[in-house]
Parts: C-alpha cells; structure tokens; sequence
C-alpha cells in the first residue's frame, strides 16, 4: 500500500467533539452540530486525511419555539453535543444529549450513507456520552468530573431497569478548570480504556488528553496523560477524541484544537501502544505532518460553490439551516437556477430569522459572495450575506417605507440586535455582495463589500472583529439570510453562492 502524508488540522473549519469508527476499509466521523439543521453530519473517508458529507442523523431534533426560533432565544450553543458513533452486529448508533430539551437520543440505523435513522428518547442528560457495546451488553460513560457508568438494554434503546448505574470515576479537582469530560470508551485486548478531556490550571495551563484504563468494567482505573500539546499554535491544547486502526493495523488518535474564531478543527495524529498504554508516535508530541500506510484518495470539499440548480427542491448536504427551517418558505425550484427565501416571522435581527441557510468558514483565508434580485422586498425586509456568531456582521439590503432600498452593514451591538455601521442608497434591481474572512494566526477579521456587477467592489462598513463566545459555542458560519421586521411574503432569490478558499490581499 503506498503511503500518504497527513498534515493537521485534517479539516480547518469548525468540526468539533468528533467520533470515528472504521468499517471495513472505511471511516466514518460524526460531530457536533448544536443549532444546526440537519445534524450530526456523518462524513466518511478512505484515509483519515480527505473526508466528505455524505448524510445526516437527524433532519430536526424537536419541533417546538425554541427550536424554530419563535422564543426570542433559540437552542445557541445547546442542542446536539459531542455524539458518539458505534457499530455493532451490522448496525450503526450515534448517541447525544441535548441540554436545551434536557434529554438523551440514541439513534440508529442499517445505513449509515444513505439510510434513514430510528431514535429512542430517554429523560435526563448523559452528558458527552461514550457509548461501549461488550458483548451482549450496552454501556454508556457520561458526565464531566465525576463519571457515571449507565446500562442501557441490549437494543440501546432505553435504560436497562436492573443494569449497573453509578459513579465510576472522580476526576481530579486540585487546580483544574475542567474536570474530565468528553468520553471516548474502548474494550481491547483485556482493558477497558476510556479517553478524556480535561484543564488544568498549573503547568502549561491548556486542555490535555487523559486516558484511564482497568481490566474491570466498574476499575478501579489508573490513569495517564497521553498529550499535553499546542501544535505550535497559541497554547491551544488538542485534546477530546478517541484512537481508531486501520485494516493492517496502524493505530491513531483523533481530536480537536480550539482555532479562535473559525472554530474548533479536527487533527489526526500517530499512535502506538507501550505496555499496553497509548503512546502519540512524536516523542509525545503532536505532529504538524506524518506519513501513514493509507491510500489516496479524491478530496471532497467540506464547504462548496452552489449555483442552485437542482431538479427537486433538496439541497446539498454541505449547507445547514440555522435551527429548524419553514421549509413552505424556501426553495430552489420555484424559480429555477435560483434559491428563493421568503419571509415568515418578525424579527429585529439576523440571529432570530428563520431559513437562514449557512455553511461553515475555513482557515486560513476565505470569501463567500452572491448576487440577489430585490424585486420582491416589502418595507422592512432585509437580506443579504451574514458572517454568523453571537459578534455578528451583514451585508445587504434593507428596504423603507418609502421604496427607496439601502445598502447596510450591520453588527450585534450587543443586545443581539442590529447597529448600522454604514448605509449607501442603492437604486438597481439587484446586488452582489461579499464576505471575506481572515483567520490566519488568529488575526479574525472579516470584511464587507457590495457591487452592482460583480467586477468592482466597494468596501463597506468596517472590519468585524470575530470572536468565539460560547453562547453560540460554534465557529464562524457564512449564511443567506431574508426576514421581515413589519410584515411576511416578500421574498428575494439568490442566483448562487460562490466560495473561495482564499482572499486576495487587500482584503478585496
């Protein structure tokens, strides 16, 4: 088999609290997607290195206000966390909680690509769940700081009445700022083995990865550091994921790297065992690039151009609703070769509209632009391009009363709602608008610009300063955006979204 070189992040966008399993020659990942719809991507790979979209868990968790967004509030930085992937006897099982519904959800399915997926409920939160099948028997491991153990019946589909529930574990609390949370459970070669996350605040004072093993399911577990890292990068410790093997045998450890405001990216590094403990193949280090005995493959681009020509009205699987969407109010057929986005509720603000269609940003450097046919704004509709987190920035057209339209851009000022940084009359029937985003070394500035034809582009407002707050506890998206802040029915349609991986200097 030849060889490949894996250079980390293996993706450079927001793809975090990931899982893997490998099937075969095949590795599938799910991660998570909070108030993202559809969630809990599963993307696939042949190498660990190129990863493509290729379904999803869920198209919606629940169908209530909070969710559609007709609370004021929304599920920010709650719904899907940290799902854990598993097969077992020919079907697939991804498990999460959701700390706005205060629930546990175990889904399956007989296909993870293409198949649609069964789900169970069970009250209360199993908080970043390790799922663990040992023979015949289900486990999950949840819970940050102190660990609980919890049977589920053979199905996994509820608690098992008279199954083991109990503290398993207490983590370290002597100087820590967090505990052991985002488990990762494994039973090979006579241990159980269980990897976490945790803070400390002594030493190099980032995240680090732990794991415990024991040759009882309920230990007493020892325990050791496996990484303690930044990758070079900003004291950013990478850590929370698990260790997967390859079909001849070669063994690797996944987990992530908060990056600032593009998000939290996915690494990939070597690992061996050494009495019968992981050991990263680096001298403990995390290495920037290796070499791995996995064959090439295609890359599939996590974030795409999209030129909305679609025969049924079903989008691609790289774009993502913000919460659940109105889907009477949108659609790519309707007008064909365009995306129609209709407005429904009334909002004062991006981060509160309906039907905002989004994908994520990626570092180093990248632009997203579109062109819109205004015809059909009502007075007080807005539309245009957002770069979407709690600090947000837009770029677009807000319509009057008196028919005359403007060109804005806006940000949070900081109750949620918009302040117009800067405002130009626009008088054409349509615009093109753009959004360039710079992560490199953490710099987080994304610039804003409008054109009437798409060749000569005009700066407008200023540059937003990004940031990543946990209140949306996601990276920065891109999104196409249209809401009504006096009444529903206008619509625009956007001719297409055009991505680049890259900016020119200037920020033009």
């Amino acid at each position: 088999m030849s060889s490949i070189v894996i250079t980390n992040p293996i993706i450079w966008a927001d793809v975090p609290d990931i899982d893997m399993i490998r099937v075969e020659d095949t590795f599938y990942m799910v991660s998570t997607s909070m108030h993202s719809m559809p969630g809990c991507p599963i993307m696939k790979s042949n190498n660990l290195k190129d990863w493509e979209i290729v379904n999803y868990v869920f198209d919606t968790i629940e169908d209530n206000d909070a969710h559609n967004l007709s609370d004021g509030k929304g599920i920010y930085g709650q719904g899907s966390w940290a799902s854990s992937l598993r097969y077992h006897n020919g079907t697939y099982y991804v498990c999460f909680s959701c700390n706005d519904s205060q629930q546990f959800y175990i889904y399956r399915t007989l296909d993870i690509q293409h198949g649609t997926w069964e789900r169970s409920v069970i009250n209360g939160l199993l908080h970043d769940p390790g799922l663990l099948f040992d023979e015949d028997r289900v486990f999950v491991f949840s819970g940050n700081g102190n660990i609980y153990i919890t049977e589920l019946t053979a199905d996994a589909s509820e608690i098992k009445p008279d199954g083991i529930r109990q503290l398993l574990i207490e983590g370290e609390r002597e100087g820590m700022g967090l505990r052991i949370e985002g488990c990762h459970a494994y039973k090979l070669n006579g241990y159980y083995y269980l990897f976490f996350i945790d803070w400390p605040r002594t030493g190099h004072g980032r995240r680090r990865e732990l794991c415990y093993r024991s040759k009882e399911l309920l230990g007493p577990y020892e325990h050791k550091v496996i990484l303690d890292d930044d990758l070079g990068y900003h004291n950013k410790g990478v850590a929370q994921g698990g260790i997967i093997d390859t079909p001849i045998g070669e063994w690797f450890t996944f987990l992530f790297q908060d990056h600032d405001a593009v998000g939290r990216i996915p690494c990939v590094l070597p690992m061996s065992w050494e009495d019968g403990w992981p050991v990263i193949v680096n001298d403990g280090k995390a290495p920037i690039s290796f070499e791995a005995n996995l064959p090439e493959s295609v890359s599939k681009p996590i974030v795409i151009s999209d030129e909305f020509d679609y025969q049924e009205n079903k989008l691609a699987l790289n774009w993502q609703w913000n919460h659940n969407p109105d889907n009477k109010r949108w659609s790519v057929t309707a007008r064909p070769g365009y995306l129609r986005l209709e407005t429904s509720q009334i909002t004062d603000r991006v981060v509160l509209a309906r039907n905002t269609l989004t994908q994520r940003t990626e570092g180093p450097a990248c632009s997203g632009k579109t062109v819109f046919d205004l015809s059909y704004m009502k007075a007080g509709d807005h539309a245009g391009l957002v770069a979407l987190q709690s600090g947000y920035g837009t770029v677009g057209v807000q319509a009057e009363d008196n028919g005359e339209r403007y060109v804005v851009m806006g940000i949070n000022r900081g109750d949620g709602g918009m302040e117009t940084v800067e405002k130009h009359r626009y008088e054409e029937s349509q615009i093109h608008v753009k959004i360039n985003f710079d992560f490199r070394d953490s710099i987080d500035l994304a610039y804003f610009y409008y054109s009437t034809d798409g060749l000569e582009w005009t700066q407008i407002g200023r540059p937003l300063q990004m940031r990543y707050t946990l209140d949306h506890f996601m990276g920065y998206r891109i999104g196409l955006y249209n809401y009504a802040t006096k009444q529903p029915g206008g619509y625009v349609d956007f001719d297409y979204f055009r991505y680049s991986k890259s900016i020119e200097e200037k920020g033009i």
